[in-house]
């Protein structure tokens, strides 16, 4: 690592957010997140890839409200959003996932980049991790929670960043009150 590298971060949200939530019952402190993993670093982007919860208009209800908060905030922090609503097919299936989005975007944008980071702990970004190391030259850093990320992921990966071992990345989330009426 460098400190005059110009590096990318890819921050795969509903991996994270989840992997907070189930492992830990806490919200990821995405702001101090993205200022550990670049280390001080120039970033020519950080992009954060969102899936709109299901029948959730903005504004309108106090949940909807709460995820347009929480959109404002990785805004505030300086991340770039690509939003894509929850996908309902007939059957009731739901589908909802940025994998090819946000490695299409990494693959167009490292050209420009020495280094790129990946937020994920999915697996299924291996095929892009070796294309970036092998196929561009590129340093590739992936950050996530240990026990929910790929292990193949973490071997191919340049670096690896624990999640959990940062401090003050975890934000407890309040139990939730309940109206008496």
């Amino acid at each position: 690592m460098h400190q005059d590298q110009r590096i990318g971060i890819f921050i795969d949200i509903q991996n994270i957010y989840h992997s907070a939530k189930n492992l830990y019952q806490a919200r990821v402190n995405f702001e101090q997140l993205v200022k550990y993993v670049a280390a001080g670093r120039p970033t020519i982007r950080t992009i954060a890839y969102v899936v709109k919860s299901e029948g959730i208009v903005p504004h309108e209800h106090t949940a909807g409200r709460g995820e347009e908060l929480f959109f404002d905030a990785l805004r505030n922090a300086g991340i770039e959003l690509r939003l894509k609503d929850l996908q309902v097919y007939s059957g009731g299936a739901k589908k909802a996932d940025w994998d090819v989005g946000l490695a299409v975007d990494a693959i167009r944008m490292s050209g420009s980049l020495d280094a790129v980071i990946l937020i994920t702990g999915d697996g299924d970004f291996v095929p892009l991790v070796e294309y970036l190391k092998w196929g561009t030259g590129k340093q590739v850093e992936v950050a996530a929670f240990s026990r929910t990320t790929s292990a193949r992921l973490k071997e191919v990966a340049d670096k690896f960043v624990e999640i959990e071992s940062i401090p003050r990345i975890l934000l407890k989330i309040r139990p939730e009150r309940k109206n008496n009426k």
